[in-house]
């Protein structure tokens, strides 16, 4: 019997079988090692594969672009669309039927290459400090929110910036890597006030601490969603406040999201035209080279 998908999540999709969904595009992997599924990439004209996909944390990872995700991380920038049209397109497709990754136990036949976090502490490490001045975020801002995070892949151990969300997992940071590890979720400060700001990643937020160092977080409550695929998960957070502010990324998924936001309830409030000549809060901030001082524009609502 075909799934009804009119009610599909934006979370749901998220954890359907990419390599499934992959083949109902036509791709198929040049070669396949336990888990890893090596495609010649569908983003782009190549000859070797550098496509790869870990089904058994189901992302995928495009070696020569240097970026990676989850599925709809792939579709939208695989189909050129926005958020809501991809959700849209999905849930009136009926041909598409994607079974869990859940189907797909791992593969046995030898260990996977998966993220451990080892230890965390504060800030020590003179190229994570140097990557937090780069990013024009205040030191103190980041020791607060943050923690180093030592993890070990496949081996090996590394070194980056933890920002911890409410299950317990990290979203990482480092100059050459992002990445997290599981349990993947929103981060929230909630202190039960009337409104709540909304980021989409934690630099952003990050950002916003640092223009505003004397803010009393008990006057206002915040929300990173560490992925824009977590907005429908967000959405019971979000919307028992009058006043939700949004400072999404201004690329087409972060514009689209901010749009379907709007479109949801009245409470919604798009605060991104500040920053409307940047990507995001952070690199708006980087390209002031104001990291420290108030800014006016960013005042909060009485």
């Amino acid at each position: 019997m075909e799934e009804n998908k009119s009610d599909i999540s934006l979370e749901q999709i998220r954890e359907m079988d990419l390599v499934n969904y992959l083949s109902n595009l036509g791709h198929e992997p040049s070669r396949v090692r336990n888990n890893d599924f090596w495609y010649l990439s569908p983003l782009r004209q190549e000859s070797e594969p550098s496509f790869k996909v870990n089904r058994r944390i189901n992302r995928w990872y495009d070696h020569s672009l240097g970026i990676g995700g989850n599925l709809i991380d792939f579709a939208i920038r695989y189909q050129g669309c926005s958020i809501s049209e991809f959700l849209e397109a999905f849930r009136n497709s009926p041909a598409l039927n994607l079974p869990s990754r859940k189907a797909y136990p791992s593969s046995s036949h030898q260990p996977e290459s998966r993220l451990h976090v080892l230890e965390h502490f504060s800030l020590r490490s003179d190229l994570l400090i140097r990557y937090i001045q780069d990013r024009r975020v205040s030191l103190p801002m980041a020791d607060r929110y943050c923690r180093e995070v030592v993890y070990e892949i496949g081996g090996n151990s590394y070194t980056g910036i933890g920002f911890a969300n409410d299950s317990g997992g990290f979203e990482i940071r480092s100059p050459h890597y992002k990445l997290g590890n599981s349990p993947k979720d929103i981060t929230s400060l909630d202190h039960g006030n009337r409104e709540i700001l909304v980021f989409e990643g934690f630099m952003d937020f990050l950002t916003f601490r640092t223009i505003h160092p004397d803010l009393d977080e008990s006057k206002v409550d915040f929300l990173v969603l560490n992925s824009v695929s977590f907005f429908e998960r967000a959405r019971r957070k979000m919307e028992i406040h009058e006043k939700i502010s949004l400072y999404l990324d201004r690329d087409r998924t972060g514009i689209e999201l901010t749009r379907l936001a709007l479109s949801l309830d009245s409470a919604y409030c798009d605060k991104s035209e500040l920053y409307k000549n940047h990507k995001d809060l952070n690199e708006w901030s980087m390209n002031l080279g104001m990291p420290t001082n108030g800014c006016p524009a960013l005042r909060l609502s009485k």
